[in-house]
C-alpha cells in the first residue's frame, strides 16, 4: 500500500467490513482467503492510524481549551 494513495477512513472501514463480510460468507480457497486476510489487516491498520491521529488533535484540542485564558483576553466568556 505505500505505493498508493492511502485511502480516507471511511473507505478503508467501508472496504474492510466488506472483506469480513465475503470472509465470513465463506466459498473462498484458501488463497483467496488469506488474500482478503491480509488485505483487512491493512484496512484495519489504516483504520487505527486514522483513529489514532484523531486522539491525537482530540487531546491536544482539549489541553488547550483546559489552559487558562488571559486576564483581558478577547476569548474570556465574560
Amino acid at each position: 500500500m505505500a505505493d498508493e494513495k492511502a485511502p480516507s477512513y471511511e473507505q478503508a472501514r467501508e472496504e474492510l467490513t466488506e472483506v469480513v463480510r465475503r470472509l465470513e460468507t465463506g466459498g473462498l480457497t484458501l488463497e483467496q482467503s488469506i488474500e482478503l486476510w491480509e488485505r483487512g489487516e491493512k484496512l484495519a491498520a489504516v483504520c487505527e492510524e486514522w483513529l489514532q491521529g484523531a486522539r491525537v488533535k482530540l487531546a491536544a484540542a482539549m489541553a488547550r481549551r483546559s489552559e487558562p485564558t488571559p486576564a483581558g483576553s478577547d476569548d474570556a466568556p465574560f
